[in-house]
Protein backbone atom coordinates (compact mmCIF):
# COMPACT_ATOMS: atom_id res chain seq x y z
CA UNK A 1 0.00 0.00 0.00
CA UNK A 2 2.72 2.21 1.22
CA UNK A 3 4.59 1.43 -2.60
CA UNK A 4 1.60 2.23 -4.83
CA UNK A 5 0.91 5.65 -2.82
CA UNK A 6 4.84 6.35 -2.90
CA UNK A 7 4.73 5.70 -6.84
CA UNK A 8 1.14 8.11 -7.23
CA UNK A 9 2.87 10.71 -5.75
CA UNK A 10 5.40 10.45 -7.65
CA UNK A 11 3.43 10.21 -11.11
CA UNK A 12 1.31 13.18 -9.72
CA UNK A 13 4.49 15.49 -8.76
CA UNK A 14 6.40 14.31 -11.66
CA UNK A 15 3.22 15.46 -13.90
CA UNK A 16 3.28 18.54 -12.41
CA UNK A 17 6.85 19.01 -13.18
CA UNK A 18 6.51 18.55 -16.99
CA UNK A 19 3.07 20.87 -16.46
CA UNK A 20 5.19 23.54 -14.96
CA UNK A 21 8.48 23.41 -17.13
CA UNK A 22 6.01 23.48 -20.51
CA UNK A 23 4.09 26.83 -19.33
CA UNK A 24 7.30 28.01 -18.37
CA UNK A 25 8.54 27.21 -21.96
CA UNK A 26 5.80 29.07 -23.26
CA UNK A 27 6.00 32.03 -21.45
CA UNK A 28 9.43 32.14 -21.71
CA UNK A 29 9.04 32.02 -25.66
CA UNK A 30 6.31 34.18 -25.88
CA UNK A 31 3.50 31.69 -27.61
CA UNK A 32 0.19 33.42 -28.77
CA UNK A 33 -1.72 31.05 -26.06
CA UNK A 34 -0.33 32.70 -22.99
CA UNK A 35 -1.17 34.35 -21.58
CA UNK A 36 -4.32 32.26 -21.96
CA UNK A 37 -7.67 34.19 -23.20
CA UNK A 38 -9.80 33.22 -19.95
CA UNK A 39 -8.27 35.18 -17.25
CA UNK A 40 -10.46 37.80 -15.77
CA UNK A 41 -8.07 40.56 -15.93
CA UNK A 42 -8.24 41.82 -19.65
CA UNK A 43 -5.02 40.51 -21.63
CA UNK A 44 -3.02 42.53 -23.28
CA UNK A 45 0.71 44.55 -23.90
CA UNK A 46 2.74 40.86 -23.93
CA UNK A 47 5.43 41.04 -26.61
CA UNK A 48 7.03 37.26 -28.15
CA UNK A 49 10.20 38.89 -27.83
CA UNK A 50 11.89 38.81 -24.65
CA UNK A 51 14.02 41.87 -22.85
CA UNK A 52 17.96 41.52 -23.03
CA UNK A 53 19.86 43.58 -20.79
CA UNK A 54 23.14 45.63 -22.34
CA UNK A 55 25.78 47.99 -21.64
CA UNK A 56 26.30 51.18 -23.06
CA UNK A 57 29.82 51.21 -23.64
CA UNK A 58 30.45 53.90 -26.14
CA UNK A 59 28.64 57.53 -26.37
CA UNK A 60 29.44 59.86 -29.52
CA UNK A 61 27.76 62.50 -31.14
CA UNK A 62 28.52 61.76 -34.88
CA UNK A 63 26.82 64.55 -36.15
CA UNK A 64 24.83 68.20 -34.71
CA UNK A 65 21.91 66.28 -32.87
CA UNK A 66 22.81 62.85 -33.16
CA UNK A 67 23.67 60.67 -30.68
CA UNK A 68 25.35 57.54 -31.57
CA UNK A 69 25.57 54.55 -29.01
CA UNK A 70 27.09 51.30 -29.07
CA UNK A 71 25.76 48.61 -26.35
CA UNK A 72 27.60 45.26 -25.37
CA UNK A 73 26.48 41.83 -24.24
CA UNK A 74 26.99 37.89 -25.09
CA UNK A 75 23.31 37.99 -25.44
CA UNK A 76 22.65 39.88 -28.22
CA UNK A 77 21.79 37.58 -31.16
CA UNK A 78 23.13 38.10 -34.56
CA UNK A 79 21.73 40.34 -37.14
CA UNK A 80 21.72 41.23 -40.89
CA UNK A 81 21.26 44.41 -42.38
CA UNK A 82 18.27 46.35 -42.45
CA UNK A 83 17.14 45.23 -38.87
CA UNK A 84 16.08 47.03 -36.11
CA UNK A 85 15.54 46.71 -32.51
CA UNK A 86 13.10 47.97 -29.87
CA UNK A 87 14.85 49.53 -27.10
CA UNK A 88 13.37 50.46 -23.88
CA UNK A 89 13.75 53.56 -22.13
CA UNK A 90 14.46 54.65 -18.50
CA UNK A 91 10.71 56.03 -18.19
CA UNK A 92 9.56 52.24 -19.96
CA UNK A 93 9.11 54.33 -23.42
CA UNK A 94 9.72 51.60 -25.77
CA UNK A 95 11.33 53.11 -29.81
CA UNK A 96 12.63 51.69 -32.45
CA UNK A 97 15.89 52.20 -33.72
CA UNK A 98 17.59 50.37 -36.77
CA UNK A 99 21.34 48.79 -36.32
CA UNK A 100 24.06 50.63 -38.07
CA UNK A 101 27.29 48.93 -36.78
CA UNK A 102 28.93 46.00 -38.00
CA UNK A 103 27.11 42.46 -38.39
CA UNK A 104 30.07 40.25 -37.86
CA UNK A 105 30.97 41.96 -34.39
CA UNK A 106 29.05 39.55 -32.35
CA UNK A 107 27.91 40.45 -29.20
CA UNK A 108 27.83 44.36 -29.85
CA UNK A 109 24.99 46.73 -31.21
CA UNK A 110 25.52 50.00 -32.55
CA UNK A 111 22.57 52.71 -32.94
CA UNK A 112 21.79 56.50 -33.47
CA UNK A 113 18.77 58.32 -32.41
CA UNK A 114 18.20 61.80 -33.66
CA UNK A 115 16.94 64.60 -31.32
CA UNK A 116 13.38 65.84 -32.53
CA UNK A 117 13.09 68.70 -30.13
CA UNK A 118 8.96 68.55 -30.52
CA UNK A 119 8.59 65.01 -31.02
CA UNK A 120 6.99 63.03 -28.18
CA UNK A 121 9.64 62.53 -25.43
CA UNK A 122 11.49 59.19 -26.69
CA UNK A 123 14.55 61.17 -28.25
CA UNK A 124 14.91 63.79 -25.86
CA UNK A 125 15.11 61.10 -22.88
CA UNK A 126 17.83 59.37 -25.04
CA UNK A 127 19.99 62.22 -25.58
CA UNK A 128 19.60 63.07 -21.61
CA UNK A 129 19.59 60.04 -19.97
CA UNK A 130 21.46 57.14 -22.13
CA UNK A 131 24.93 57.60 -20.51
CA UNK A 132 28.22 55.52 -20.84
CA UNK A 133 28.00 52.81 -18.07
CA UNK A 134 24.51 52.34 -18.21
CA UNK A 135 22.35 49.78 -18.34
CA UNK A 136 19.83 49.03 -21.92
CA UNK A 137 17.26 46.65 -22.58
CA UNK A 138 16.30 46.11 -26.16
CA UNK A 139 14.39 43.30 -27.68
CA UNK A 140 16.38 40.78 -30.49
CA UNK A 141 16.37 42.70 -34.09
CA UNK A 142 13.74 41.92 -36.31
CA UNK A 143 14.58 42.79 -39.87
CA UNK A 144 11.74 43.87 -42.53
CA UNK A 145 13.85 46.06 -44.47
CA UNK A 146 16.22 43.25 -45.81
CA UNK A 147 19.03 43.92 -48.64
CA UNK A 148 17.98 41.11 -51.27
CA UNK A 149 20.92 39.15 -52.71
CA UNK A 150 21.48 41.90 -56.49
CA UNK A 151 24.33 42.71 -59.14
CA UNK A 152 23.46 46.53 -58.66
CA UNK A 153 22.21 48.55 -56.07
CA UNK A 154 20.51 52.10 -55.82
CA UNK A 155 20.41 53.61 -52.21
CA UNK A 156 18.67 56.86 -51.17
CA UNK A 157 19.14 57.99 -47.69
CA UNK A 158 17.68 61.15 -46.16
CA UNK A 159 18.97 62.33 -42.81
CA UNK A 160 19.26 59.58 -39.82
CA UNK A 161 17.57 57.33 -42.44
CA UNK A 162 21.42 56.82 -43.56
CA UNK A 163 21.52 54.65 -40.62
CA UNK A 164 19.69 51.26 -42.30
CA UNK A 165 21.46 51.83 -45.37
CA UNK A 166 25.33 52.43 -43.81
CA UNK A 167 25.46 48.40 -42.82
CA UNK A 168 24.12 47.48 -46.26
CA UNK A 169 26.63 49.68 -47.98
CA UNK A 170 29.28 47.48 -46.39
CA UNK A 171 27.66 44.11 -47.51
CA UNK A 172 27.30 45.34 -50.79
CA UNK A 173 30.89 46.10 -51.18
CA UNK A 174 31.39 43.00 -49.56
CA UNK A 175 29.80 41.08 -52.06
CA UNK A 176 31.13 42.68 -55.33
CA UNK A 177 28.10 44.50 -56.53
CA UNK A 178 27.72 47.95 -57.83
CA UNK A 179 26.17 50.70 -55.77
CA UNK A 180 25.80 54.26 -55.31
CA UNK A 181 24.30 56.12 -52.60
CA UNK A 182 22.66 59.54 -52.57
CA UNK A 183 22.42 60.74 -49.18
CA UNK A 184 20.33 63.81 -48.74
CA UNK A 185 20.10 66.28 -44.99
CA UNK A 186 19.72 69.32 -43.67
CA UNK A 187 23.18 70.56 -43.37
CA UNK A 188 26.62 68.53 -43.36
CA UNK A 189 27.09 69.17 -39.87
CA UNK A 190 23.20 67.08 -39.38
CA UNK A 191 24.56 64.53 -41.18
CA UNK A 192 26.13 61.57 -39.57
CA UNK A 193 28.92 59.23 -40.49
CA UNK A 194 30.12 61.27 -43.78
CA UNK A 195 33.96 60.73 -42.72
CA UNK A 196 33.20 57.11 -43.59
CA UNK A 197 30.90 57.33 -46.52
CA UNK A 198 34.18 59.42 -47.93
CA UNK A 199 36.36 56.52 -47.72
CA UNK A 200 33.71 55.26 -50.54
CA UNK A 201 34.44 58.00 -52.95
CA UNK A 202 32.67 59.11 -56.13
CA UNK A 203 29.93 56.35 -55.52
CA UNK A 204 28.49 58.46 -52.57
CA UNK A 205 26.90 61.96 -53.56
CA UNK A 206 25.93 63.98 -50.21
CA UNK A 207 23.48 66.88 -50.72
CA UNK A 208 23.09 68.74 -48.07
CA UNK A 209 20.07 71.30 -48.83
CA UNK A 210 21.73 74.33 -47.52
CA UNK A 211 24.11 73.97 -50.03
CA UNK A 212 22.54 72.57 -52.84
CA UNK A 213 18.99 72.01 -52.31
CA UNK A 214 16.73 68.82 -52.42
CA UNK A 215 18.85 65.57 -54.27
CA UNK A 216 17.93 65.38 -57.57
CA UNK A 217 16.49 62.17 -58.20
CA UNK A 218 16.43 62.17 -61.59
CA UNK A 219 19.40 59.32 -62.37
CA UNK A 220 16.97 56.85 -60.95
CA UNK A 221 14.82 56.72 -64.13
CA UNK A 222 17.76 55.43 -65.66
CA UNK A 223 17.77 52.35 -63.37
CA UNK A 224 18.30 48.75 -64.81
CA UNK A 225 15.78 45.86 -63.76
CA UNK A 226 18.72 43.68 -62.54
CA UNK A 227 19.19 47.07 -59.99
CA UNK A 228 17.14 46.82 -56.47
CA UNK A 229 16.35 50.19 -54.75
CA UNK A 230 16.70 51.07 -51.14
CA UNK A 231 15.25 53.89 -49.45
CA UNK A 232 15.17 55.24 -45.88
CA UNK A 233 14.27 58.50 -44.91
CA UNK A 234 10.89 61.14 -44.53
CA UNK A 235 7.92 60.25 -46.48
CA UNK A 236 8.12 62.86 -48.73
CA UNK A 237 11.10 61.73 -49.94
CA UNK A 238 10.30 57.78 -49.98
CA UNK A 239 7.52 59.14 -52.20
CA UNK A 240 9.48 60.77 -54.89
CA UNK A 241 11.97 57.84 -55.14
CA UNK A 242 8.85 55.73 -55.84
CA UNK A 243 7.84 58.02 -58.47
CA UNK A 244 11.56 58.24 -60.14
CA UNK A 245 12.21 54.76 -60.25
CA UNK A 246 10.95 53.27 -63.74
CA UNK A 247 8.00 50.45 -63.59
CA UNK A 248 9.20 47.30 -62.65
CA UNK A 249 12.16 47.95 -61.05
CA UNK A 250 11.75 46.92 -56.99
CA UNK A 251 11.77 50.23 -54.38
CA UNK A 252 12.30 48.56 -51.11
CA UNK A 253 11.85 51.28 -48.22
CA UNK A 254 11.74 51.25 -44.96
CA UNK A 255 9.76 53.98 -42.77
CA UNK A 256 10.13 55.45 -39.29
CA UNK A 257 6.66 56.01 -39.16
CA UNK A 258 3.89 54.41 -40.13
CA UNK A 259 2.37 55.49 -43.70
CA UNK A 260 -0.25 58.05 -43.94
CA UNK A 261 -3.95 56.24 -43.93
CA UNK A 262 -5.33 59.24 -45.95
CA UNK A 263 -8.55 60.59 -46.11
CA UNK A 264 -9.86 56.81 -46.71
CA UNK A 265 -10.63 56.70 -42.87
CA UNK A 266 -14.35 55.61 -41.54
CA UNK A 267 -15.44 56.07 -37.93
CA UNK A 268 -15.96 52.66 -36.48
CA UNK A 269 -17.56 50.89 -32.88
CA UNK A 270 -15.30 49.04 -31.36
CA UNK A 271 -17.23 46.41 -28.34
CA UNK A 272 -15.62 45.69 -25.28
CA UNK A 273 -16.49 41.64 -24.96
CA UNK A 274 -16.25 41.57 -20.95
CA UNK A 275 -18.36 44.63 -20.17
CA UNK A 276 -20.46 44.76 -23.07
CA UNK A 277 -19.83 48.79 -23.29
CA UNK A 278 -19.67 50.03 -26.91
CA UNK A 279 -17.19 52.81 -28.13
CA UNK A 280 -17.26 54.45 -31.14
CA UNK A 281 -14.06 55.41 -32.79
CA UNK A 282 -13.81 58.35 -35.15
CA UNK A 283 -12.39 58.63 -38.23
CA UNK A 284 -9.76 61.18 -37.05
CA UNK A 285 -9.04 59.10 -34.16
CA UNK A 286 -7.24 55.94 -33.42
CA UNK A 287 -8.80 52.94 -31.75
CA UNK A 288 -6.23 53.78 -28.74
CA UNK A 289 -7.63 56.89 -27.75
CA UNK A 290 -11.33 55.57 -27.96
CA UNK A 291 -10.45 52.44 -26.00
CA UNK A 292 -8.34 54.81 -23.62
CA UNK A 293 -11.38 56.96 -22.89
CA UNK A 294 -12.83 54.00 -21.07
CA UNK A 295 -10.17 51.78 -20.12
CA UNK A 296 -7.48 54.44 -19.16
CA UNK A 297 -5.11 51.99 -18.15
CA UNK A 298 -4.97 50.34 -21.45
CA UNK A 299 -0.75 49.91 -22.16
CA UNK A 300 0.81 51.45 -25.13
CA UNK A 301 4.07 53.15 -26.17
CA UNK A 302 4.83 53.74 -29.35
CA UNK A 303 1.83 54.55 -30.88
CA UNK A 304 3.12 53.99 -34.19
CA UNK A 305 2.88 50.66 -34.62
CA UNK A 306 5.93 49.13 -34.26
CA UNK A 307 6.39 48.06 -30.43
CA UNK A 308 3.18 45.67 -29.61
CA UNK A 309 2.38 46.51 -26.81
CA UNK A 310 -1.05 47.76 -27.54
CA UNK A 311 -1.84 44.50 -29.22
CA UNK A 312 -5.00 42.88 -28.39
CA UNK A 313 -7.14 40.09 -29.66
CA UNK A 314 -10.05 40.61 -31.34
CA UNK A 315 -12.93 38.22 -31.10
CA UNK A 316 -14.98 39.10 -34.13
CA UNK A 317 -14.74 41.82 -37.19
CA UNK A 318 -12.54 42.38 -39.89
CA UNK A 319 -9.21 44.27 -39.08
CA UNK A 320 -7.36 47.02 -41.10
CA UNK A 321 -4.16 45.82 -40.34
CA UNK A 322 -1.62 49.43 -40.61
CA UNK A 323 1.11 47.76 -38.44
CA UNK A 324 4.69 46.80 -39.24
CA UNK A 325 5.01 44.49 -36.65
CA UNK A 326 2.73 41.48 -36.91
CA UNK A 327 3.03 38.50 -38.79
CA UNK A 328 0.15 36.83 -40.85
CA UNK A 329 -0.74 34.72 -38.49
CA UNK A 330 -0.79 37.02 -35.63
CA UNK A 331 -3.41 39.13 -37.61
CA UNK A 332 -6.06 36.39 -38.01
CA UNK A 333 -6.87 37.12 -34.26
CA UNK A 334 -5.36 40.15 -32.72
CA UNK A 335 -4.35 44.42 -34.03
CA UNK A 336 -2.71 47.04 -32.74
CA UNK A 337 -5.08 49.88 -31.39
CA UNK A 338 -2.36 52.57 -32.25
CA UNK A 339 -3.03 52.13 -35.84
CA UNK A 340 -4.60 49.68 -37.44
CA UNK A 341 -8.62 50.27 -37.66
CA UNK A 342 -11.73 48.30 -38.75
CA UNK A 343 -12.47 46.71 -42.21
CA UNK A 344 -16.09 46.28 -40.71
CA UNK A 345 -18.70 48.26 -38.93
CA UNK A 346 -17.53 47.04 -35.82
CA UNK A 347 -15.00 45.22 -33.91
CA UNK A 348 -15.37 42.95 -30.51
CA UNK A 349 -11.84 43.14 -28.45
CA UNK A 350 -11.22 40.86 -25.59
CA UNK A 351 -11.16 43.46 -23.20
Amino acid sequence: MRRSTAVAVGALAGAAWLAKRAVGRRIDGGSPLWPLPALESPVSGYSPRRWIPALIVSRTEPADGVLCLTVQSPDLPDWAPGAHVDVQLPSGLVRQYSLCGDPSARGSYTIAVRLVEDGRGGSREAHAQLLEGAELSLRPPRNRFPLLPAPAYAFVAGGIGITPVLPMLRAAEAAGATWTLLYGGRSRASMPFLPELAAYGDRVTVVPRDEAGLPDLSPLSATGPDTLVYCCGPAPLMSAVEAAAPAGVPVHLERFAPAASGSGAKPFTVELHRSGRLIEVAATESALTAVRRELPNTPYSCEQGFCGTCRHRVLSGDIDHRDTLLTDGEREDSMLLCVSRAASDRLVLDL
